[in-house]
C-alpha cells in the first residue's frame, strides 16, 4: 500500500522556522516495511495532488484545521481515504469527519498498525482510540523520513508526554488527562545519539513531571556532550542545583510560559503557581546565572488585563534580556477549559475561529473586558513588533550570562531572532488556508 504522510501549514506557502514533526517519524517506526511510505511538509514543499497514493495521513492542529480539510477534500473528490490524527480531531471528531475518512484519537501507539489492516482492506473505522495510554518503552522514532528535507539543525527528541498542571487555556491535560509517563532514560540518551543532531529540543509541555526523574535524565545527557533545549516550568528555578545540572548536561535554552506579570490574571487562568515560590526576577536569575537562554512567552486578554499590560511585559522581557519572547492574544482552543468558559459566556468572536473566513493569524479570538478585541490584536502585536526591534536584539544579546556566553551561543540568539522577527511579519493577518478555488473548503455542518 502507497501511504502519503502530510504536516499541512496553517496556510499554502513555505515557512522558515520548520523544525521536524516528530509525530511523523513515531508513525514511520510504527508502519510495516511492507508499505511505501512518502513524506510531504508543506511548510517546505507544495504537495503533490496528482502523485498517486493508496492512503493519506495528516496531523491536525487547530490552526492548521482549515489547511488540512482542504487538503482532505481534494483527495477525497478523487476516492483517496483520509485519516486524520493529533489534538484537534481529538477533541472535535464530528467536525474532523466531515472532512476525513477516520480519525485517531490520542497518540497512535497500539492502534495505527488497525488503522492500515483496516485500509488494506477497504474497511477503515471511522475512529481509532486506544483502550489505555500505551507504554512509551522501546519506542524509537524513524527519522529516516525527514532525510533530505530542509528542516532548522535542530532535533526533537521527546522524554515524556504530559503535564501535572492544569492551565485554563491549555488542552493537555484534556488530551493526556492525569497520565504521566516517561521513557527510559536509556531510550532518550539511545535517541538523541540515533537523530544525528549536536543540538536537539526536547518537546515535552513539561521536563520537569518529576523532579527526580529529571535530574537521572540530565545525568545521563552529560557523557554525551550534547547541546539541548526544552519547555519547562518556572517552579523549577526553587531547585537551583537542579537547574545548574541541567545546563553542565548541555541545556543552552528552556521557554517558560510566564503569561502574565498580574497576579490576578495568573490566578484566572490557573497558573497563580508561577509566583507561588519566588518573584519572576529571583526565577529568572537562577537561570541567567547558570547560563541557560530564556524564551518567556506571555498572553493577554484576562479580564484583569489593560492595554498598559503590554508595554510592561514587553520591558520585564527585555530587562532580563530574554534571548526570545511571544505575546499572544488569550486564546480558547477546543478542549480547554476556557473555550468553555468563553463559550459558556458568550465571549467568543467566532463559533469555529479556526474556520472563520473573517479570521486572520494574531487576531482576538474573544472579547476581553477591559480592552476591544481591536486594541488586544493590535496590543499584541506592537508588543512583538517592540520586543524584536534591531535596537532591542542587540542590547539583549550582550548578556554575559546566557546570550553572549559564547561565540555559538551568539550564534544561535541572533539566528534565532533573525527568524523570529521575519515570521512576526509574515504571519501577522495572514488568512488561514488556501485562497484558490480548487481548494474551497465545502461546506459543513454547525
Amino acid at each position: 500500500m502507497k501511504i502519503t504522510f502530510i504536516r499541512p501549514n496553517m496556510y499554502d506557502d513555505r515557512s522558515s522556522d520548520a523544525m521536524e514533526p516528530l509525530c511523523f517519524a513515531i508513525l514511520k517506526s510504527l508502519t510495516s516495511d511492507k508499505h511505501h511510505v512518502r513524506f510531504y511538509d508543506e511548510r517546505l514543499e507544495p504537495i503533490p495532488f496528482d502523485e498517486a497514493t493508496d492512503l493519506v495521513a495528516l496531523t491536525v492542529e487547530t490552526y492548521t484545521a482549515r489547511r488540512a480539510y482542504q487538503i482532505a477534500d481534494r483527495y477525497r473528490r478523487r476516492g483517496t481515504p483520509v485519516v486524520m490524527g493529533g489534538y484537534h480531531p481529538t477533541f472535535l471528531p464530528e467536525e474532523t469527519l466531515q472532512h476525513a475518512d477516520a480519525i485517531v484519537k490520542g497518540d497512535a501507539e497500539g492502534v495505527w498498525e488497525h488503522v492500515l489492516r483496516d485500509a488494506e482492506t477497504d474497511a477503515l473505522q471511522p475512529i481509532y482510540e486506544s483502550a489505555e495510554f500505551p507504554e512509551l518503552a522501546g519506542q524509537m522514532p524513524d527519522r529516516s523520513i525527514f532525510r533530505g528535507k530542509k528542516y532548522a539543525p535542530m532535533g526533537l527528541v521527546q522524554y515524556s508526554r504530559g503535564c501535572k498542571f492544569n492551565c485554563s487555556f491549555c488542552s493537555i491535560r484534556a488530551f493526556y488527562g492525569n497520565n504521566l509517563r516517561q521513557r527510559p532514560v536509556g531510550d532518550v540518551v539511545e535517541d538523541i545519539r540515533r537523530s544525528g543532531r549536536h543540538h536537539v529540543f526536547i518537546v515535552d509541555d513539561n521536563l520537569f513531571v518529576n523532579a527526580e526523574k529529571a535530574r537521572e535524565l540530565f545525568e545521563a545527557l552529560i557523557p554525551l556532550k550534547a547541546t539541548w533545549s526544552c519547555q519547562v516550568s518556572i517552579d523549577i528555578a526553587r531547585d537551583a542545583d537542579l537547574v545548574r545540572l541541567m545546563a553542565r548536561s548541555g541545556c543552552i535554552s528552556a521557554l517558560i510560559g510566564f503569561e502574565s506579570l498580574d497576579p490576578e490574571s495568573l490566578r484566572e487562568i490557573k497558573k497563580g503557581w508561577n509566583l507561588k515560590w519566588q518573584s519572576y526576577d529571583d526565577a529568572v536569575d537562577v537561570f541567567r546565572q547558570a547560563g541557560i537562554m530564556l524564551y518567556g512567552t506571555f498572553v493577554f486578554g484576562c479580564d484583569n488585563d489593560t492595554v498598559e499590560s503590554f508595554d510592561s511585559s514587553v520591558e520585564f522581557a527585555t530587562r532580563n534580556k530574554f534571548m526570545l519572547a511571544n505575546f499572544n492574544p488569550l486564546t480558547p482552543m477546543p478542549g480547554a477549559p476556557l473555550f468553555e468558559r468563553m463559550q459558556r459566556e458568550g465571549r467568543l468572536l467566532h463559533e469555529r475561529w479556526w474556520l472563520d473566513d473573517d479570521f486572520s493569524y494574531g487576531d482576538a479570538t474573544m472579547l476581553p473586558k477591559n480592552m476591544t478585541p481591536k486594541q488586544l490584536t493590535d496590543g499584541c502585536f506592537a508588543a512583538r513588533r517592540k520586543f524584536n526591534k534591531a535596537k532591542s536584539i542587540m542590547y539583549r544579546l550582550f548578556d554575559y550570562h546566557s546570550n553572549f556566553r559564547s561565540p555559538y551561543r551568539a550564534g544561535i540568539y541572533l539566528a534565532a531572532n533573525l527568524i523570529s522577527r521575519h515570521e512576526i511579519f509574515s504571519k501577522q493577518s495572514r488568512h488561514l488556508g488556501s485562497a484558490a478555488p480548487e481548494d474551497r473548503l465545502r461546506e459543513h455542518a454547525a
